[in-house]
């Protein structure tokens, strides 16, 4: 078997298109300092360097989530932050501008969506990051850039708690607390994807919606109390914890004994893992990896419309005050994304 040899630095494939060389600074929305939504401001910063793994990405979209608004105001991963100004921001979907070789599989010019390893690095709140390899996937054709950076951070979330760690099979009963969120709407898709009879909580008005993506029970938390509709469960997901109305200590009565419970929220109940001792059921925390193979896995099933991504806002980068304001409002449906800059 002969072996074509890979091309050189100075003989580029014509299939791959030439990308103009990145500006020395780019358009960023930072904080100087933790606080309310009025520290997100737009300023001028450096173009960041990739190094060794690292892809340099042009941001078309950055996805918000609650860990975003969660850390602006001192919470969250805000104690990792080394310096400021910061900027915030995990999800992305963009193109590929620099590539750790010449014949990586993510060649110049290549679409991807994935997560940037914020606050280790600058974040996606701006027009280019740098991003590990291993934490990127291909952007599924059938996406815009915009629905893509609604994805990553939420779909891994939700991944890694109904495959990973509930184990959804044929026949098992999951209760998902915040059913029509951004995490939630993605582990009812998956739960109900591989046969689990998926009960999800939410308010009446996404009853319907969150009926079509799979749920065959939802109960309205507003006028009643889930433990008083279902017992009897297999794992409960809870996205809320004990920040509203109990809804973690509660949820422990409706576990068969030796269920799994998996709280989500850090910091939303201190003493979780002692109350489900007690209860007869086992517990577990989590923490989303950003795994681009099980990334590539979400983009397929994206791709086969098997699963859908919902995208509730979107707003420009300038205005990400305005949706930081409207996620801290607590009624989106599936996501909020930033538009950062034309494909």
């Amino acid at each position: 078997m002969r072996f074509r040899p890979l091309r050189s630095a100075t003989a580029p494939d014509p299939a791959v298109p030439v990308m103009a060389d990145p500006p020395e600074t780019m358009r960023a929305v930072v904080i100087d300092r933790t606080g309310t939504v009025d520290v997100l401001h737009e300023q001028s910063v450096p173009v960041p360097a990739p190094v060794l793994s690292e892809l340099l990405i042009r941001i078309v979209a950055a996805g918000v989530n609650p860990i975003d608004a969660k850390t602006r105001s001192g919470a969250g991963v805000s104690g990792a932050i080394a310096s400021y100004p910061a900027t915030l921001g995990f999800d992305f979907s963009g193109i590929v501008i620099r590539t750790p070789y010449e014949s990586h599989p993510l060649q110049p010019g290549t679409e991807v969506f994935g997560m940037a390893p914020f606050p280790r690095s600058g974040g996606t709140y701006a027009e280019y990051a740098v991003v590990p390899t291993l934490s990127v996937a291909r952007k599924p054709s059938s996406l815009s850039h915009v629905e893509a950076a609604g994805v990553p951070l939420a779909a891994l979330t939700a991944w890694g708690l109904v495959v990973e760690t509930a184990h959804a099979h044929e026949g098992q009963r999951i209760l998902i607390h915040a059913g029509s969120g951004g995490v939630g709407h993605f582990a009812v898709q998956f739960a109900a994807y591989f046969g689990a009879h998926v009960t999800a909580t939410g308010s009446q008005r996404n009853a319907s919606w969150l009926r079509e993506l799979g749920a065959s029970v939802v109960i309205d938390r507003e006028t009643t109390r889930f433990e008083d509709a279902c017992a009897e469960v297999d794992v409960v997901i809870d996205l809320v914890g004990n920040v509203h109305d109990e809804t973690g200590t509660r949820s422990l009565s409706v576990l068969r004994p030796g269920g799994l419970y998996v709280l989500v929220p850090t910091g939303s109940w201190p003493g979780y893992a002692e109350a489900a001792d007690a209860a007869g059921v086992r517990v577990t925390s989590f923490k989303v990896i950003p795994d681009g193979s099980a990334l590539a896995t979400v983009g397929r099933l994206l791709d086969s419309g098997a699963v859908q991504v919902y995208i509730d806002r979107v707003f420009d980068l300038e205005d990400a005050a305005a949706a930081h304001t409207e996620l801290e409002r607590g009624h989106t449906r599936g996501k909020i994304v930033l538009r950062v800059s034309d494909d």
